[in-house]
């Protein structure tokens, strides 16, 4: 499932005596989830994910906003509230356990301090949609994060999981064409938009993630 490059490349930031940060950037339904825990399964209990997604507003308070038909976009996370987190985890003392937000899908929402980050993890794997956006209140965190990784993967087959998980979690695939056109597919457009500011562009094919060839040697 991974390049002996990609596992390489990411034990080396747990060399050293801090704590490291490695963000996985990518569309939705570009695999990003199954990679960080891929990486995390073949680096051991050292490393962490840390997934972005834990930092959707609430179904609730997108309804109170008038956001909930636009879930996913930019202004539907708690972004301050996901640079702040990344910031306590640099900083965190060596006795200091960090709970961390996860997100469900099998109810569409946030747990708060479901995910615990103890004093032996030496390298976070956060992943997520907006590591890489350059405006506010994004800007920011590419800055607070060692590398960042963008992950590619053939459209039709994004395309194909997307509708796949749509209905998994019970949309009807009309509902579920409807939302990639109108949701999923403007913000895809808008995350591609930063993949060029990434240190290392990975590419998911044939049932491998390795790093990408340079433009014109696809």
């Amino acid at each position: 499932m991974l390049a002996a490059e990609l596992i390489e490349q990411a034990r080396k930031l747990m060399n050293g005596d801090s704590r490291q940060m490695l963000g996985i950037v990518g569309p939705p339904g570009a695999g990003k989830s199954t990679l960080a825990e891929a990486l995390v399964d073949a680096l051991g209990p050292q490393a962490q994910i840390v997934p972005m997604d834990g930092f959707h507003l609430s179904n609730r308070e997108l309804k109170r906003l008038g956001r909930a038909e636009r879930k996913g976009a930019p202004d539907t996370f708690d972004a301050f509230g996901y640079r702040a987190l990344l910031k306590r985890l640099r900083s965190a003392g060596q006795n200091e356990t960090v709970y961390a937000p996860g997100f469900y899908r099998d109810i569409e929402e946030p747990i708060a301090a479901s995910i615990a980050i103890e004093p032996h993890v030496k390298l976070v794997v956060t992943e997520g949609n907006y590591l890489l956006l350059d405006r506010e209140p994004w800007a920011n965190i590419a800055a607070l994060l060692d590398e960042v990784w963008y992950l590619d993967v053939d459209e039709a087959l994004r395309h194909e999981r997307l509708l796949a998980r749509h209905v998994r979690f019970g949309r009807t695939s009309e509902q579920a064409t409807e939302w990639i056109r109108l949701t999923d597919q403007p913000n895809a457009e808008l995350i591609a938009s930063g993949r060029d500011r990434a240190g290392c562009q990975l590419r998911w094919g044939s049932e491998c993630f390795s790093i990408a060839a340079p433009e014109g040697e696809q």
